[in-house]
């Protein structure tokens, strides 16, 4: 996470969006939620890889549904409310920025994620998986910091 914070904060510093280049307490904010995120995700798709081994475009599109229905909703519950609560917001300040940006993130993850997913889990050898999942998590990781600073610029 931090290193698509720091992507994020480049962009935010050329396009004069923030006047100083880099906020490291953002960004250690966002390794912190990263790193409590990384392990709960390892063992979810190995478990998932274990409920549903085959390969096949059925298989494929019950773990793309699992993805989006629960594992999707749920990281992004836990990201906003450990940003939040490390940023020190009461329970009450998360729960209402949640609202009001939780339809664009998820939007962006259904977006996103489907059909990154779909290579993953039906082209890619469990071998190629950990590379390719971490990529596209920090691709994905610029959006999602976007979505939870940019109200802070105005």
């Amino acid at each position: 996470m931090t290193i698509g914070d720091v992507v994020q904060q480049e962009f935010e510093y050329q396009t004069n969006v923030i006047h100083t280049r880099y906020d490291w307490d953002r960004a250690a904010r966002m390794f912190v939620v990263g790193t409590a995120m990384g392990p709960v995700h390892h063992y979810y798709y190995h478990y998932l890889d274990k409920l549903l081994p085959e390969i096949s475009l059925k298989t494929v599109g019950k773990k793309i549904l699992s993805d989006q229905l629960l594992a999707s909703p749920s990281t992004i519950l836990c990201f906003y409310y450990g940003m939040g609560f490390l940023e020190r917001k009461t329970f009450k300040e998360s729960t209402e920025e949640i609202k009001q940006k939780i339809k664009l993130t998820y939007m962006g993850d259904c977006l996103f994620w489907p059909p990154v997913q779909f290579l993953n889990f039906y082209y890619l050898p469990s071998h190629y998986r950990v590379f390719y999942i971490n990529f596209a998590t920090m691709i994905y990781n610029v959006f999602l910091s976007y979505m939870k600073h940019y109200d802070q610029h105005k």
